[in-house]
């Protein structure tokens, strides 16, 4: 394989954990002795909303996982992470040679890139295959064919486009400065990032810290991947906070970048390379002290973690990290359309919810702004908003343990105080998606609500990155399909092989 002849060489920390995902690296280790040692001595110091969010996929993928770690445990983990001085552990990151689409010479790779696996309907995926013979996708999330094991074959297609040169494997170890450019509210936004390996743990060492749960079906079929082609094909999307800049900086973009590729809403992506020894470790030096929020990417995260549990010496994954703080950190809602409700009528919910919220007309939906408290319902030709009386919070039945911010939120209230007491939606409905599908798309929810298409649509505001930063950093998870992190990353633009 191309990786043996390159005589490729693992990170030392990949090469050398122990115990698993979470186990120190060597470095680090001998690091935590010198610190013990000083301190001995006194040292100081236009598409379905199916389309849109992959809910035409298998049911069997639904399957929800139970929620890793109470939120007392993972708070109590997280303390448990900190250094002598009271800075939370991160996630270690180094450089790789990456593999990159090299046909041709133009740096464009548009017709080789596709968006991640759970983002791709049946449509989608067709479109990605027409593309081109050698789109990602094929490996990635390969068609289902009678009497072909799709991993298997995916293992054959990505060999075959190695030893073709199809992907060619970099010379040089670097990081890869990425920015994505796009258009929102009528303006353009950049958001940008860097690509690396980063090490993965358990949640409960502190390093990363989940927003969602997830489920059996996708891990299991990204894991059956992941061992049929030891190759690590998808970005995980990242959050970290860098409120001076310094990341920013660190991983500012030089030059010409070495590939770029539109998207299938035709939102312009690149990448860019580091291979300066001295910037790499000034950026493993910022990175530190910074734990790190999964935004997009919970069952490829545990995938990679019950992978290096299995094989120890690998304990890298494919990350690209993006700050909080920066322009281009853009989160849609999920709104949600709702179906399947025995004996369903606006004006009997609207009654019942008056014991909560206000009700006053909605002339257009279209053109409303949803806000924490404030949420629209469509229902054929009829639409209203219902606003949450402000001494009505405390009056809805929360979860037990549920926190001020997380009640705090559109998709809470909306969830306790209406879909689940007045509708009957519960939590077990909406993990067998049987009764709610999504949208992004305000436009389409109201259009699909009107044309009866669903029974109704409740239009609610999106999660802000203060919001999820609060909810997560105090312990807890966010209720489901909270975010829809837009634009979503690319893959195929680069990718690492575990040989």
């Amino acid at each position: 394989m191309r990786d043996g002849q390159h005589g490729a060489r693992l990170p030392a920390w990949q090469g050398h954990a122990r115990g698993g995902p979470g186990g120190r690296p060597r470095h680090l280790r001998r690091a935590d002795r010198r610190g013990r040692q000083g301190r001995a001595v006194g040292a100081h110091g236009g598409r379905s909303p199916r389309d849109l969010d992959g809910l035409d996929r298998r049911q069997d993928h639904d399957r929800p996982e139970p929620q890793h770690g109470a939120r007392g445990a993972r708070r109590g983990g997280r303390q448990g992470a900190r250094t002598r001085h009271g800075r939370p552990l991160s996630v270690h990151i180094e450089p790789f040679r990456g593999y990159r689409y090299a046909v041709g010479t133009s740096r464009d790779v548009s017709s080789a890139v596709a968006p991640p696996y759970d983002q791709i309907s049946p449509a989608t995926q067709e479109r990605l295959y027409a593309m081109s013979p050698e789109n990602i996708v094929r490996v990635t999330f390969a068609r289902d064919e009678r009497g072909v094991d799709k991993y298997a074959r995916a293992r054959e297609v990505l060999d075959a486009w190695l030893t073709r040169g199809i992907w060619r494997r970099e010379e040089r170890p670097a990081i890869y400065p990425y920015t994505q450019t796009y258009r929102v509210g009528g303006r353009s936004v950049t958001r940008r990032g860097f690509v690396t390996l980063g090490e993965v743990s358990e949640y409960k060492h502190g390093r990363v810290l989940p927003h969602e749960r997830t489920h059996a079906g996708p891990k299991k079929d990204r894991l059956d991947l992941l061992t049929a082609t030891r190759a690590d094909l998808g970005l995980l999307f990242m959050l970290v906070s860098d409120p001076e800049g310094e990341l920013l900086r660190a991983t500012a973009p030089e030059g010409e970048p070495i590939s770029e590729a539109r998207d299938l809403q035709g939102e312009l992506h690149r990448l860019w390379r580091i291979t300066d020894e001295a910037r790499v470790a000034h950026l493993q030096e910022l990175m530190e002290p910074r734990p790190v929020i999964i935004a997009d990417g919970h069952h490829r995260y545990e995938t990679a973690v019950e992978y290096a549990r299995r094989h120890p010496e690998a304990t890298a994954k494919l990350m690209a990290f993006f700050t909080l703080e920066a322009p281009g950190l853009t989160i849609f809602p999920n709104h949600r359309l709702v179906r399947n409700v025995e004996r369903f009528d606006l004006d009997g919910l609207l009654s019942a919810a008056r014991q909560w919220f206000e009700v006053a007309p909605l002339p257009d939906p279209i053109a409303f702004h949803p806000a924490n408290r404030t949420i629209g319902v469509v229902a054929g030709a009829d639409a209203a908003v219902v606003t949450l009386r402000p001494d009505r919070l405390d009056r809805i039945a929360w979860p037990a343990g549920t926190s001020r911010a997380w009640r705090e939120l559109a998709v809470s209230i909306l969830h306790e105080g209406l879909l689940k007491p007045l509708l009957g939606i519960t939590d077990a409905k909406l993990d067998a998606r049987t009764h709610v599908d999504y949208t992004p798309d305000q436009g389409e929810a109201v259009r699909l609500a009107r044309a009866g298409a669903y029974q109704a649509a409740f239009l609610i505001a999106p999660t802000t990155p203060e919001e999820l930063q609060t909810v997560v950093r105090g312990g807890e998870l966010l209720p489901q399909k909270s975010t829809h992190f837009y634009p979503k990353l690319l893959d195929g633009l680069v990718f690492h092989r575990l040989d």
